[in-house]
């Protein structure tokens, strides 16, 4: 008997389901490939819902955006024909649509750490699945590393799913695995169309969106179907709808789709269009995977997308425009062959495509971790204990970690303080967590959660970041309709106030936006970013922050005189900062935050200008530098040590070595090389290579430097009798021994030896060791003789002058003697009369 067809057997994906489940029965876990439009997302869950092996327990389905989210749970209620919080619900950090008999819920990755954090058992719910996994979000491998641990130590029957649109699922399977070894994986091949590959790169100068306007406009002549443009960012959209809305056909619709817009705007973009009309899309990447654009043949792909990475300005992470991966560029074209043949333009050459990445790092590995160290220790396990796709970096974490400790969230051993509990309820940073936490009174707080808005999204006024004010309190004005602004973008304000109240609904906060005093946005501000406060220094709009960093505003700036500063946003100069985004903060309400007292530090630095040691008397209030005077230092212990240091850090660069000084150290050097070789015992010769004497500074320089206070008398040591003086008894009188500084030869010629290389060497004409018929040697290793004409021109190198005599002197005597022959050249060179020196 046939069964009956159910909606979805049409989908791929429906090939697979029934491997799926059965390896969830038999394993636990499985990693589910299928490419985008198979129909995973949909699906698998209403197919797993009725498994025995689930015993009527919930499924959790985790999806990596919003909008996604929304999508997923709407297109699985219209495939069972009911209404959204039915069996099927979904929850994203802005909306909840979960009803009582609800089994499958479709949530953010957010939602499902903080269940996890609430409850890490997960009562009532049997699976959970992990949808676009390769994506490799930073809460989804949060997500996943809390489940596999729940499920190791609290619930050993959760079965775990991971499902991906691209082939690298050995790892996840690895880690999804158990004692037997990798969970299963199961493929779906998907059935996808032809796809052309269009390459469409920017002209010279032109700029991103007058391109990609350009390519839609070609795409619409020349192709048929609905369009689907694929930009970076909400601001990229709106330039880019704005120059299309003119040149379009009157047939032609165009719709932006973001997840900052409105759900209506959402649902418009993703309805189909009406018969007899074309229509253009206008996306982020949230179209990439998970959501399906009905109608879609033509896809225009501008190559970038916003990616979280660490943001030196903001101290947090934030979104930062990159250039997509191949990965990516496959995903996005695939979505022109859902349902018959398109065509992919890509703004970028394939020259270039061959160099980009085939996919971008895991967002744990480029992001702050500062969260994650929260999480961690909410969670109580360490990050080594856990089991992550990709480990997150120590030191990162350690730098998290350790921001925590400033903001209040840790203790000094690193523990979580209930502080640190409350900003987990916070859906921001733990910077702007715990601003909203600790603000006292409904106008700070209401204030508070404005900033975290402000902070956690992008500006308010739009144009280059260096053209606007940086007053913040100017755009809380802005935003609570008591001023007005000719870059300010309505939109942004609106979302802005939406994302404020959501903020303050998480933390049961009674937001009031006319209670709010702008000018206690520094006071507010503090709370973030203690490490950022700054002291205005003399002249108007420079400022010291509190790390000794100078900080500057322009001279017409409204903050330009504010005798203190909280800087949110800055440009990341290490020497001299721009504060782009800051709020004025008064004496009172810093000295409330950091203390009355004032203290007076002598510290000794090194002044590059001056290029010597000075002292610096600072006046400083807590960390903060309110003035300070330079001088030289007195004499004094602390002093020496200066000096010392800066001999070290240096590697000796500011002694002064005189030849002698020089030739003292390569002897000593050679002698411990030979003596070393020949007999250990004599390990007492000191090591005077530049490492060794570094190596012990504090031994053979600083008692010399007692007394002295600036480089240039360090400068003025004679070395060589330091060092002279450094030599044990009786090493000194076995160096002239065994290293001598000259060889005497027969001929009364003193002969300085040069110990610059591996052996001892010497250059000598060849007359005046006629006579010579022992070679030299110094501490028994021959000296490397470079014989020389009458003329000082090279003839031979030996370190056999007996030998020489004995072989190659006859040619060269024959040489010789033609081009000397007023020199004697004797047949018996080792046997023959030196010519003395008074001889000649």
């Amino acid at each position: 008997m046939s069964r009956t067809p159910e909606p979805g057997d049409d989908l791929p994906v429906a090939e697979v389901i029934a491997d799926v489940a059965a390896a969830l029965e038999s394993h636990g876990s499985a990693v589910l490939v299928a490419p985008p439009g198979a129909g995973k997302t949909t699906l698998v869950p209403l197919r797993l819902i009725n498994e025995p092996w689930l015993h009527g327990q919930k499924i959790v389905m985790l999806e990596p955006r919003r909008l996604a989210t929304r999508a997923a749970g709407h297109r699985m209620a219209f495939l069972l024909g009911e209404d959204i919080g039915d069996t099927v619900g979904y929850q994203t950090r802005d909306e909840r649509r979960i009803g009582r008999n609800t089994r499958i819920e479709v949530v953010t990755e957010g939602v499902l750490t903080r269940r996890l954090q609430n409850d890490p058992e997960l009562p009532g719910t049997g699976l959970v699945i992990f949808d676009e996994i390769h994506e490799r979000n930073l809460p989804t491998d949060v997500g996943l590393a809390f489940a596999l641990d729940a499920r190791r130590t609290l619930r050993p029957d959760l079965k775990i799913l991971a499902m991906s649109a691209t082939a690298q699922a050995g790892t996840l399977a690895a880690l999804l695995g158990n004692d037997i070894g990798p969970c299963p994986i199961i493929s779906s091949e998907g059935r996808t169309h032809p796809i052309e590959i269009r390459w469409s790169p920017p002209g010279k100068g032109q700029r991103l969106e007058q391109a990609i306007t350009e390519t839609v406009l070609l795409a619409l002549r020349n192709d048929i179907g609905d369009v689907l443009v694929f930009l970076p960012g909400i601001g990229e959209i709106t330039r880019v709808y704005q120059a299309l809305d003119p040149l379009v056909a009157a047939n032609v619709d165009l719709y932006p789709l973001a997840g900052a817009l409105s759900l209506a705007d959402q649902d418009r973009a993703l309805a189909p269009s009406p018969a007899g009309r074309r229509r253009v899309v206008l996306s982020t990447d949230i179209a990439e995977t998970s959501l399906t654009v009905a109608g879609v043949r033509i896809v225009v792909d501008a190559g970038q997308a916003r990616v979280p990475r660490y943001d030196i300005r903001t101290g947090m992470t934030r979104l930062t425009t990159v250039a997509t991966s191949r990965a990516s560029a496959d995903q996005r074209a695939g979505r022109a062959g859902r349902t018959e043949p398109g065509v992919a333009y890509r703004a970028w050459s394939k020259l270039e495509q061959s160099t980009r990445r085939a996919h971008l790092e895991a967002e744990i590995t480029q992001v702050d971790l500062a969260g994650l160290a929260l999480e961690l220790a909410a969670w109580g396990t360490s990050a080594a204990e856990l089991t992550f796709p990709d480990a997150p970096p120590p030191r990162t974490l350690a730098q998290g970690a350790e921001l925590l400790e400033l903001l209040g969230a840790f203790d000094a051993n690193q523990r979580i303080t209930e502080v640190g509990r409350a900003m987990l309820k916070v859906p921001a940073h733990p910077r702007l967590a715990r601003m909203v936490v600790d603000s006292v009174g409904a106008a700070d707080q209401s204030l508070a959660c404005v900033i975290a808005a402000l902070l956690d999204d992008r500006d308010i006024l739009r144009g280059r970041a260096d053209e606007l004010p940086s007053d913040m309190s100017l755009r809380i004005r802005v935003v609570m309709g008591r001023e007005r602004h000719e870059r300010a973008d309505r939109g942004a304000v609106d979302r802005l106030i939406r994302r404020a109240r959501d903020i303050a609904q998480r933390v049961g906060i009674s937001f009031d936006l006319d209670a709010i005093n702008p000018d206690r946005a520094g006071a507010v501000l503090v709370l973030a970013y203690p490490d950022r406060l700054a002291v205005r220094r003399t002249q108007p709009g420079q400022f010291q922050l509190r790390t000794g960093v100078g900080a500057w505003v322009a001279k017409d700036d409204p903050l330009a005189n504010e005798a203190f500063v909280v800087a949110a946003d800055v440009d990341g100069d290490r020497k001299n900062t721009r504060l782009r985004l800051a709020a004025g903060i008064d004496a009172d309400e810093v000295a409330a935050t950091l203390g009355a007292a004032v203290e007076t530090r002598h510290i000794l630095v090194w002044d590059r200008d001056r290029g010597d040691i000075v002292e610096r008397l600072e006046r400083r209030l807590g960390n903060m530098k309110l003035d300070e005077r330079v001088r030289r230092p007195g004499a004094s212990a602390e002093t020496t040590a200066a000096l010392i240091d800066r001999v070290r850090i240096t590697r000796l660069g500011p002694l002064s070595w005189s030849d002698t000084a020089t030739q003292l150290r390569q002897r000593v050097e050679f002698v411990r090389r030979a003596k070393h070789t020949a007999d250990e015992s004599t390990h007492v010769w000191p090591d005077w290579s530049d490492s060794g004497l570094v190596r012990s500074l504090d031994e053979w320089l600083a008692p010399y430097l007692n007394g002295m206070t600036s480089i240039t008398d360090v400068a003025s040591l004679n070395l060589a009798t330091v060092l002279r003086a450094g030599l044990q008894w009786p090493l000194g009188a076995q160096l002239d021994e065994l290293a001598p500084t000259h060889l005497e030869l027969a001929s009364g010629r003193s002969l300085m030896l040069d110990y610059s290389g591996d052996r001892p060497a010497a250059s000598v004409r060849v007359q005046d060791l006629f006579g010579t018929n022992v070679h030299p040697t110094a501490a028994g290793v021959a000296v490397v003789l470079h014989l020389l004409s009458p003329a000082d021109r090279p003839i031979q190198i030996t370190a056999d002058i007996v030998g020489f005599w004995a072989g190659s002197w006859t040619e060269v005597r024959k040489e010789m003697a033609g081009r000397y022959p007023k020199h004697q050249w004797p047949t018996d060179p080792a046997n023959a009369a030196p010519k003395r020196m008074k001889d000649r």
